[in-house]
Formats: structure tokens, C-alpha cells, sequence
């Protein structure tokens, strides 16, 4: 059985994987549909916390909370990062055969594979 999110996720065939591996892997990432704002990237800003990063702004996520039946004060309002994040695990699970759940998994893998390869 394969491996989910291996060393090559998406890339179904050899001609994928040595474009990917010999050639695009080792590339800076251009991503044109961020949803950070271009000054706080330009500005080199600093998050306080994951969820800042991760969920704000990013209406993909909160339509799949507001699906999940997340309040809007968990979503946008004024309810802390933390309780903010904990809502967005809760429905990660539900998101499955949507794209998020990959974006989500990726974003995950790709963050912490240096503190794993480092021992951070």
C-alpha cells in the first residue's frame, strides 16, 4: 500500500518524478495564490502564532469551519487564536477528498520536515 504524502505525493509517473526530484524540488516556492497579505511577505512580518499565519484571512477554511457548524466568533470574531486553531483541527477530518486536507497535510510536512531532518 502506498504511503500517504511520500517523496512522491501527486507524481504518478516516472517522467513526474524525475522533473519533480532532479529539477523542481530544490527551486524557491512562487506561490500566486497566497492568501497572507504582499506587504506583511515584503515586510518580512513575524506571526505570534500559527493560527495568525494560517487562518487569517484564508476564506477556504472558514467556509469548511462555518460547513462544519464552527461559530462565527471561532472563525473571525474575537475568540482567541488558540480556541481559533483548535476549531480548524476539529474540521480538518471532515474535509477529506478536499483539497484542503492535502493543503493541510503538506503545509504540515513541509513546516516541520526541517525541525525533523535537524532534530529541532
Amino acid at each position: 500500500m502506498k504511503k500517504f504524502l511520500d517523496e512522491n505525493f501527486l507524481l504518478q509517473t516516472k517522467t513526474a518524478q524525475t522533473l519533480y526530484h532532479e529539477y523542481a524540488a530544490g527551486m524557491p516556492i512562487i506561490d500566486y495564490h497566497c492568501h497572507l497579505n504582499p506587504r506583511d511577505i515584503a515586510d518580512d512580518r513575524q506571526f505570534e502564532n500559527l493560527t495568525q499565519i494560517w487562518l487569517y484571512g484564508d476564506h477556504y477554511k472558514w467556509r469548511a469551519m462555518r460547513t462544519n457548524g464552527i461559530q462565527e466568533k471561532e472563525i473571525t470574531g474575537d475568540a482567541t487564536d488558540y480556541k481559533k486553531f483548535e476549531r480548524w483541527a476539529e474540521t480538518v477530518p471532515f474535509t477529506l477528498r478536499n483539497p484542503l486536507y492535502h493543503w493541510t497535510h503538506l503545509e504540515f510536512e513541509n513546516s516541520f520536515r526541517n525541525q525533523k531532518d535537524t532534530g529541532a
